[in-house]
């Protein structure tokens, strides 16, 4: 183990440490060696308006901390914790692989965050709104599941349009998470749960995304984004939209008049969406409050509120193994956390999980959550009138909803207004997945900077990479759960809300900061195959799927894993110069 701790020391030095010995030892005289990135003394870090971030590796051990904190390019655009300060700040040169150990582990138990609050706080809450709203899956998946896994790359998009010299860069990262999205959480949404697509809404989806990629690729071609182009991609996304709702109504409609409900085999294609959500209810449910049922009933507020909050069935613990012990002894602080501040609302309960006392605590907790999540807490501490924070103001009003909310309300049967806490929750869970994103993102791109990965790569790998995970997590649990149409409904209107909006109302912002039409600066030719790669995935769909006459199966799911390795490859081949690519 010591020999193996050595050789993780040996290989992080060559990577970002080239200078320690002859900095730290004081002994030698000048480095031999030649930095990557321009050398910088400890009186000109400071002088130093904008410099790629990834060049602290080749300054002296002395200056790194001051370039870190001083670098505009080392700052990153939301989040809690500075992850590249903490590198370089406060962790000595010599325990850099302890550093990135505690990084990566940290990395990990963000994963698992993620998976639980997708499976067991957003799409339960996702499945309710659908139901009281008596939505089709695909208009689900298109609005309320693509906003929720749209936050991360919303938040970054609109971060990265902030700064022209990075709007490119946001584009690279919004085709990379489009060929992400489009292969690998298609495809494994058709490995794990193989289904029949619905014709008329598949064919909508893809030809919609076609427009808007090519969009973005015309506006990335003329280098520039004006007004009416902005204005232009935020009305596509309003058509889109209106054209899913409308579809439906239209669908609905016609098979009312034929009155064919359940004459005919019960097949995806000839059952309306309506009637499919009942069918899947009934055969696929998911009791999500199953591990949380007590072993018997409990009828004073204080013993509801303790069982309520308790995310642990003893039950299950004896039956368990001791691998699945492991994993909940990790979990328990995470699903602890979201059961005090995420409300859930299940319809398939006789009581739609009504827990009175946490309810109504959850109108105090969940507001407050909402307001110091959103842009990391920014307009949660804002002072209203240089008086009350915004923070303070919330809790104030929850207390008082609460209060009446309590004694309007009795323990045995849910309120008439119960089903709104199904939007509270929707919120505070797609909140809660945003701030993990976000916190990914960040310490895959510290990574990144450890490891001298140009921002071009970063934004096709780490990035979208890191976008992405809410739409993989929640994606994979709903086919799981047995929505694989959902899922895949979202794989499309997610990724069409992201490039429309977040290009879309990126550049809006900034036009009516500046007043200025956006200008676009392609970093090198790996935008161009990112954007070739993404619109060849989308063909490759449009003509397999009909094909097979909509029929996608595992080996439809391998093929997408399939193509998105041998973009990989050749994307990175093309980044560092082995495959060369003539200029367009």
């Amino acid at each position: 183990m010591a020999g193996k701790w050595l050789n993780l020391r040996w290989v992080l030095s060559l990577l970002c440490v080239p200078l320690m010995v002859e900095t730290v030892s004081g002994a030698r005289g000048p480095s031999t060696e030649t930095p990557i990135g321009p050398q910088f003394p400890a009186s000109g870090v400071n002088q130093t308006p904008m410099v790629e971030c990834r060049n602290v590796c080749g300054l002296n051990v002395s200056d790194r901390c001051d370039f870190i904190r001083t670098n505009p390019d080392c700052h990153s655009g939301g989040g809690y914790l500075d992850y590249l300060e903490g590198i370089f700040c406060h962790f000595p040169p010599n325990l850099l692989p302890l550093a990135i150990t505690i990084y990566v582990s940290w990395l990990l138990y963000l994963f698992l965050i993620l998976g639980v609050t997708a499976a067991k706080f957003f799409c339960p809450n996702l499945s309710a709104i659908s139901t009281t709203l008596k939505l089709s899956h695909n208009v689900a998946g298109v609005t309320f599941l693509a906003f929720g896994n749209g936050a991360p790359d919303i938040f970054s998009a609109l971060v990265a349009f902030s700064d022209a010299r990075t709007a490119g860069l946001a584009l690279g990262a919004l085709f990379g998470a489009g060929v992400l999205v489009t292969t690998v959480v298609a495809g494994g949404i058709a490995i794990l749960h193989p289904f029949m697509a619905a014709s008329r809404p598949f064919l909508r989806d893809i030809i919609f995304y076609m427009v808007a990629v090519f969009l973005t690729f015309t506006a990335l071609y003329h280098g520039r984004v004006n007004l009416e182009w902005a204005l232009g991609y935020l009305g596509l996304y309003v058509f889109y939209v209106v054209t899913v709702v409308l579809c439906t109504w239209i669908y609905r409609w016609q098979w009312r008049r034929r009155s064919l409900v359940y004459s005919r085999p019960d097949t995806p294609e000839m059952l309306s969406d309506s009637e499919e959500d009942r069918v899947s209810s009934n055969t696929n449910s998911y009791d999500y409050g199953d591990e949380y049922r007590p072993l018997f009933y409990q009828e004073t507020t204080a013993q509801i509120l303790v069982l309520a909050l308790n995310p642990l069935d003893y039950r299950k613990w004896r039956n368990k193994s001791a691998y699945w012990r492991a994993l909940k002894v990790f979990k328990l602080p995470v699903e602890f956390l979201l059961l005090l501040t995420v409300p859930v609302v299940d319809p398939d309960k006789d009581d739609r999980n009504w827990k009175r006392p946490l309810n109504c605590l959850h109108l105090v907790i969940s507001p407050l959550v909402l307001v110091l999540t959103l842009q990391s807490g920014a307009y949660g501490v804002y002072e209203i009138g240089g008086l009350l924070p915004i923070w303070a103001v919330v809790v104030i009003a929850g207390t008082a909803l609460a209060s009446v909310t309590f004694f309007a309300t009795s323990n045995s049967e849910p309120p008439k207004l119960h089903w709104l806490f199904a939007f509270l929750g929707f919120l505070t869970s797609a909140l809660w997945i945003n701030v993990a994103a976000t916190e990914v993102v960040n310490i895959l791109r510290s990574l990144g900077v450890v490891f001298r990965l140009s921002n071009t790569v970063l934004g096709l790998t780490l990035l979208a990479w890191g976008n992405s995970i809410g739409d993989a997590f929640s994606d994979f649990t709903l086919a799981r759960q047995g929505y694989p149409r959902m899922a895949f409904s979202a794989c499309f209107g997610g990724i069409i809300f992201n490039i429309l909006v977040g290009v879309g109302l990126g550049c809006l912002l900034q036009i009516s900061r500046n007043h200025m039409e956006v200008k676009l600066e392609p970093d090198g030719l790996l935008v161009w195959v990112l954007a070739g790669a993404l619109g060849l995935s989308l063909v490759f769909s449009l003509i397999v799927v009909p094909l097979r006459c909509f029929q996608l199966s595992k080996v439809y799911g391998f093929c997408l894993l399939l193509f998105y390795l041998n973009f990989l490859v050749v994307a990175l081949l093309t980044e560092f110069g082995v495959i060369h690519l003539k200029s367009v």
